[in-house]
């Protein structure tokens, strides 16, 4: 699973301007080309824990993963792990009874990704000038907009629309949803909370990754600039962003 190309890869994360405390939390291996974000829920710092928790474990897994391991299956494997983990801390703890996490996950080898994810965290594609969503949220109105029965617009307006169907560590397995992706020089990845899409539209993200990449801006800038973005336009949650380029 080593890597053979070259990866520029870069994270931004803040608590937004309404939550008092950070519940995000992400994870980059450069070297194994492991990308982790998470978003944790729970009350107290229980959130906090179990967004920790799944990263750590996901990224060490990758990382000590056998050199000929199988990408999907070493990522499968990560993540059954974390939820694992995280389910047997809250079991154990009733301080942590009922926290769990998001998850959105990448693993690129060579000019290959998977990608797995469970909840509404999401990963997308810029090529090209064109924003490519790659997960489905796993949440209820997006089901909902699946199954035509509510549109995209009343899915946003929803008072139901944080609510998700699944994450790490709420039952003692956890259904990934996992994908697979071939990869062009140039091309750009961005694995990002709901802090983020619900602050800015398809749209505005491809405005603002079309101009960063006609002024040639590194990875981290454009990772900043998105998290500030999202803030400005009213940061009502944690966001967090990794953002990937494939070398040219």
């Amino acid at each position: 699973m080593q890597m053979s190309i070259k990866l520029e890869a870069a994270a931004s994360t803040h608590k937004g301007n309404v939550r008092s405390a950070n519940e995000d939390a992400y994870g980059c291996c450069l070297e194994f080309g492991a990308f982790v974000v998470c978003d944790g829920m729970g009350g107290a710092a229980a959130g906090e824990i179990a967004s920790q928790l799944t990263v750590n474990t996901v990224v060490d897994r990758i990382c000590s993963a056998k050199p000929n391991a199988q990408p999907r299956k070493a990522l499968e494997d990560a993540v059954a792990a974390a939820n694992k983990l995280v389910y047997s801390r809250a079991q154990k703890d009733f301080s942590l009874h009922g926290m769990g996490t998001t998850l959105v996950a990448a693993v690129i080898s060579g000019h290959h990704a998977v990608i797995a994810h469970v909840g509404d965290s999401r990963c997308y594609l810029f090529r090209r000038g064109q924003l490519l969503r790659q997960t489905n949220d796993h949440s209820l109105v997006d089901e909902q907009v699946r199954l035509g029965q509510l549109t995209a617009d009343q899915a946003d307006r929803s008072p139901l629309r944080n609510v998700i169907t699944r994450a790490i560590g709420t039952q003692r397995t956890v259904a990934t949803e996992t994908g697979e992706l071939d990869l062009e020089a140039g091309d750009m990845l961005l694995l990002c909370t709901d802090g983020l899409t619900r602050e800015l539209s398809d749209d505005r993200l491809v405005e603002l990754l079309s101009t960063m990449e006609a002024e040639h801006a590194p990875a981290q800038a454009i990772s900043e600039l998105l998290v500030a973005e999202a803030n400005a336009a009213g940061g009502r949650d944690n966001v967090t962003c990794i953002v990937t380029r494939i070398g040219e």
